[in-house]
């Protein structure tokens, strides 16, 4: 079932675009990600509910303009900066809101989805930042909408949040809801979902899945036997152990174990080291092949990661994985369920 049907929104101000031609669609049971800046992010969430005017383009909710009073059944929205009532139970608080939308749904059993099954008696100002958003994410479901839409819901959260709220996604795509997600993260988003889409200054595009990067990368095997005759024919070249990278007009050389990671975006490759990330001269499926003997695997379709500097590996969901980095930053890097196997093979586990 088509729920949201968003078609070549334009937003323009001052001449300026701020929203480019932006098309997609989101199905009962699909999980889609918007990966953008915190204002572009809340700009075209208005433009959704019709807060804010599109210059040009249409926005549908089952056929019809998305109005937040007139929706606001069929529509859960989770905001970065929700607001609440401090000197409210937690158990008051989703108590109001299954009341205000005369919901079916149990207090006790949304509250235990999100983890705050014992704290129903604790006031919200003695609750932790991470969860008072699982509070709120629990406000978005207490009344059971076919949409829901939800703004940076990993931001600044603990690593329980993430599990409980990774949980949730999935339970809420098993249960056909169809669901909306801005991000800033575009390894976040990854590891969500393949319905990865990117909006910023430059326009609107989709991330390619998985699936049509290996259709992409399949070589027939006649040619495949053809190339490696010739290739046994070639004399090997000299193996080159550093890895170049641009910084303005100038080429530096890293060294392989300086990379924490490589990670690939509108077509180009990015080397993240220590002091920051560069630009390579280097495709990832050559930098896959120059870097694995060095302890280097493919963790994603969109990133190559240093074995050496994985310091965990957490399974979000059963089907939703990431590698945790030794890195100061502790990245987060998707690991696809495709590869788990593979990696888990590779690490002895």
């Amino acid at each position: 079932m088509l729920l949201l049907d968003v078609q070549e929104v334009n937003k323009i101000h001052k001449n300026k675009h701020l929203i480019q031609d932006v098309s997609f669609t989101v199905d009962a049971g699909e999980c889609k990600v918007l990966v953008c800046n915190k204002e572009t992010g809340e700009l075209f969430i208005n433009l959704l509910f019709d807060i804010d005017s599109p210059t040009s383009g249409t926005v549908l909710f089952k056929g019809e303009r998305l109005h937040p009073n007139k929706h606001s059944t069929y529509v859960g929205v989770f905001m970065l900066e929700d607001g609440h009532y401090e000197r409210m139970t937690v158990k008051e608080f989703l108590s109001f809101f299954k009341d205000m939308y005369r919901s079916e749904l149990s207090v006790e059993k949304t509250l235990e989805k999100v983890g705050l099954f014992d704290k129903q008696k604790i006031k919200l100002e003695r609750l932790t930042y991470s969860e008072l958003r699982r509070l709120h994410l629990a406000r978005v479901f207490i009344h059971n909408p076919s949409l829901v839409i939800l703004e940076e819901p990993e931001q600044n959260v603990d690593t329980e949040s993430v599990i409980l709220i990774r949980k949730t996604i999935e339970s809420l795509r098993q249960e056909k809801k169809g669901i909306l997600i801005t991000t800033f993260s575009l390894e976040t988003a990854l590891s969500i979902t393949d319905d990865v889409y990117i909006l910023n200054e430059d326009g609107f595009k989709r991330v390619e899945s998985e699936q049509e990067v290996v259709q992409e990368e399949f070589v027939p095997v006649e040619i495949e036997e053809q190339h490696e005759e010739e290739e046994a024919t070639i004399a090997k070249p000299i193996r080159i152990d550093k890895i170049p990278a641009k910084v303005n007009e100038k080429l530096i050389l890293f060294d392989p174990m300086e990379i924490y990671f490589v990670e690939s975006q509108e077509g180009n490759s990015y080397i993240h080291v220590k002091e920051g990330r560069f630009l390579c001269t280097y495709t990832l499926n050559e930098l896959q092949e120059k870097l694995k003997v060095f302890g280097f695997f493919r963790c994603h379709r969109s990133y190559i990661i240093n074995l050496q500097r994985v310091r965990e590996v957490i399974t979000w969901t059963r089907n939703s994985y990431s590698l945790i980095l030794d890195n100061k930053e502790k990245s987060s890097i998707p690991l696809s369920k495709g590869r788990y196997d593979e990696l888990k093979e590779i690490m002895g586990l």
